[in-house]
């Protein structure tokens, strides 16, 4: 159904008769059109098909063999064509090597590239670097929590028009812009490094009992580094107008270039590259914290990691990622509007739209005018309503998860909170990226229709339901704890970490560092524990001549001279049900994720082929206003409604939860899994119930109605020439 250039198939120009006349001349066009239209009425009037012909291509002699060139003015019913199909290049430059590139394969290639580059940043470089931040720019909590938010909001504001007018805009060149615009939101984002000035080290902070230390007072004061804030928040917005074309119209062109049976495979592969760009964002912020924050300015330091005024070169990060994703612009800019064989695998496909009153006129949504009708239309799709509502309800569990199950396993098995991140990664990147191609995969094996697809992610979804019960299984009692759940050798009151053997000490509650006392009893730092030395080049830190640690060991001469000992970290947990747990739990992560690709898929076959950008740009919008944005916020609500120690400063402020009741978070945790997942499950059943495919009679291809009707017309225009001649 192609010509030798791929693209001059009249079938799929957009039936008007003024094209048609203007296309009348040109005897490859007529042929294709006589070619593409039905076979039945091709046997029926080959006379008349065959009647114009003889006159036509004695007028005008047959085109050459070879393609023209690039520059060459292609004729106006092309340009008019809904797919301009073309080689990889610019312009009047199509350099051989780049054809190779110019194929479903090859953007994919590229659009895992950006994808990658895109969750490094925002979910990983942005994420390992807020605690720096918050330090160096002198931050509170709740103003890094805005700039995490940033990001969400420009997508949501983004979303849906970006989505509705790229739809029918050249979209590689969107992700073009995108690519341009996530590097230039990692550079801003890196920019207050060097307008800041150095660093300046403060005072080492002493953590043992200190009889002379004197009292802080209630002191407020505002530091112009705070003023940052207003920079990282407008990269975070650079890089949210850079995600919204790259998930919308990306995911929209990869749909549209390859057959019905393999977008599963090439969405669920892409989508998994994007969870692959957070753990690559992770270890490579992991490392390059490990480096002194201004060793661009050829500084050092004494100073070493474990020095709790240590911060790391937290920027370095963006400034590469800046690099690769503006490398990723010419490659973008080279496409074309759509892959050679467009047109063809668009024609081929069947429609599978649910049935509703929705405009499907050639002409609508090319205007501004058509934006509210548009979004009408979809938002009377009950089926597409049912699919969106289904996957925020999943994308509140897993931001909720993605952001709170470290802090969950180091509070449960008693581990360092870098250790716990470490595990929580290793769960969820791994498990995420895996679910996302085994969903992509099986669709595409089994090359379900759209109702079976949805089948499917219900049924990912009900295992995974079946599962979350893990949280009751894996909850471990808390460990005893000084002045918490323990009192200090029968001395003092529980809730309160001051007793009779550190009054003296002077001691901070906003400075946690626990240690194990040899008691087995954990302490909330050093000087609560009533310690007055230490050995700092032991590994881990130990501490000597703890008067509130009752002595376990036989008295001897070395114990006399030492006392109680204290060794820096939490107590070994006695709870033995981690490596369960994390086994439960990743195949917990699979099936969730599992059911990503499927309700993507779902969602691009259930709505109009016209109205896809535009339905993944409101699935955005309310993934984030009903799932991603709240997500966290209802977690940190459920989870410090657990706390059994605040950090309370001495202006009388409540900061962050030290201690949690383990079995408490557990059970928590367990109903907002349960209820989310029941949700989920609700509404994609209530989807599956409300679909109704085409009907066998209209179960055509897409442009197959245009192409009728346009073969019509040009046989009337033939006629009408034939007679002229």
């Amino acid at each position: 159904m192609k010509s030798a250039k791929g693209i001059e198939n009249l079938a799929f120009v957009p039936s008007s008769p003024d094209i048609l006349r203007r296309s009348s001349a040109s005897p490859s066009l007529m042929e294709v059109s006589a070619f593409s239209s039905d076979h039945q009425r091709e046997n029926s009037q080959p006379q008349e098909l065959q009647k114009p012909q003889g006159p036509q291509k004695s007028m005008e002699p047959p085109l050459p063999s070879a393609p023209p060139s690039a520059c060459e003015e292609q004729p106006r019913s092309l340009s008019l064509s809904e797919f301009e199909e073309g080689p990889c290049g610019w312009r009047c430059l199509h350099p051989q090597c780049l054809q190779r590139c110019n194929t479903p394969q090859g953007f994919l290639l590229h659009y895992c590239l950006l994808a990658v580059t895109q969750g490094m940043v925002v979910n990983g470089l942005v994420n390992i670097s807020i605690s720096t931040i918050e330090k160096r720019y002198e931050m509170k909590s709740s103003l890094t929590g805005l700039i995490s938010s940033s990001y969400d909001i420009s997508f949501c504001l983004l979303s849906l028009f970006v989505s509705f007018f790229g739809e029918r805009g050249h979209k590689p060149r969107w992700l073009a812009f995108a690519a341009f615009m996530i590097g230039l939101g990692a550079l801003v984002f890196s920019l207050p490094q060097f307008f800041s000035g150095e660093y300046q080290l403060g005072s080492l902070f002493e953590d043992t009992c200190i009889t002379t230390r004197n009292s802080t007072s209630c002191t407020s004061s505002t530091s112009s580094l705070s003023n940052y804030l207003y920079v990282f928040i407008l990269g975070q917005l650079l890089l949210g107008a850079g995600g919204t074309p790259l998930y919308t119209l990306g995911t929209a062109f990869l749909d549209d270039s390859v057959p019905t049976h393999k977008s599963s495979l090439y969405i669920g592969t892409g989508y998994a590259m994007s969870i692959l760009g957070p753990a690559i964002g992770y270890v490579l912020g992991g490392q390059l914290l490990t480096m002194y924050i201004d060793v661009a300015m050829g500084e050092s330091t004494d100073v070493t990691e474990d020095d709790p005024r240590w911060l790391g070169a937290w920027w370095i990060g963006f400034i590469l990622s800046w690099i690769f994703a503006w490398s990723l612009i010419i490659p973008f800019s080279c496409f074309p509007k759509h892959l050679p064989g467009t047109a063809e695998i668009q024609a081929g496909k069947t429609s599978q739209a649910h049935q509703s009153n929705s405009n499907t006129d050639e002409k609508f949504g090319k205007s501004i005018k058509d934006f509210p009708a548009a979004l009408k239309n979809l938002m009377k799709n009950g089926v597409f309503m049912c699919l969106v509502l289904s996957t925020s309800s999943e994308a509140l569990i897993t931001t909720g998860f993605a952001t709170f199950l470290p802090k969950f396993i180091e509070n449960q098995f008693g581990l360092t909170s870098s250790f716990a991140a470490t595990l929580g990664g290793a769960v969820l990147i791994p498990g995420a990226a895996l679910g996302q191609i085994l969903g992509g995969v099986f669709v595409s094996k089994f090359k379900m229709t759209c109702k079976n697809t949805m089948k499917f992610a219900l049924f990912t979804s009900g295992v995974a339901l079946m599962l979350s019960f893990v949280f009751i299984y894996a909850k471990c009692e808390n460990e005893p704890f000084a002045g918490v759940s323990e009192s200090y050798n029968g001395t003092g009151e529980l809730g309160n970490l001051v007793a009779s053997c550190n009054t003296n000490c002077n001691c901070l509650r906003s400075y946690y560092y626990p240690v194990c006392g040899e008691d087995g009893v954990q302490y909330f730092s050093p000087c609560f524990a009533g310690c007055s030395d230490s050995v700092s080049h032991r590994n881990p830190k130990v501490y000597y001549n703890c008067s509130c640690i009752e002595r376990k060991t036989e008295i001897t001469s070395t114990a006399e001279i030492f006392g109680s000992v204290a060794t820096a970290g939490k107590c070994e947990t006695r709870c033995a049900n981690l490596p369960i747990f994390l086994c439960i739990f990743f195949i917990i992560i699979i099936f969730t994720f599992m059911a990503g690709t499927p309700m993507t898929v779902s969602i691009l076959r259930c709505v109009n082929h016209r109205q896809r950008s535009l339905a993944l740009g409101i699935q955005f919008t309310l993934l984030r206003l009903l799932g991603t944005i709240p997500g966290p916020i209802i977690f940190g609500i459920t989870i410090d409604s657990t706390c059994i120690l605040w950090d309370i400063n001495d202006c009388g402020i409540k900061g962050a939860c030290w201690i949690y009741n383990n079995i408490k978070m557990a059970h928590m945790l367990v109903t907002i899994s349960v209820t989310c997942k029941v949700i989920t499950i609700f509404f994609n059943g209530f989807a599956i119930f409300l679909y109704k495919p085409p009907l066998s009679a209209t179960d055509v291809s897409f442009h197959n109605q245009n192409a009728v009707v346009t073969n019509v017309l040009a046989e009337q225009d033939l006629n009408r020439v034939g007679k002229e001649e």
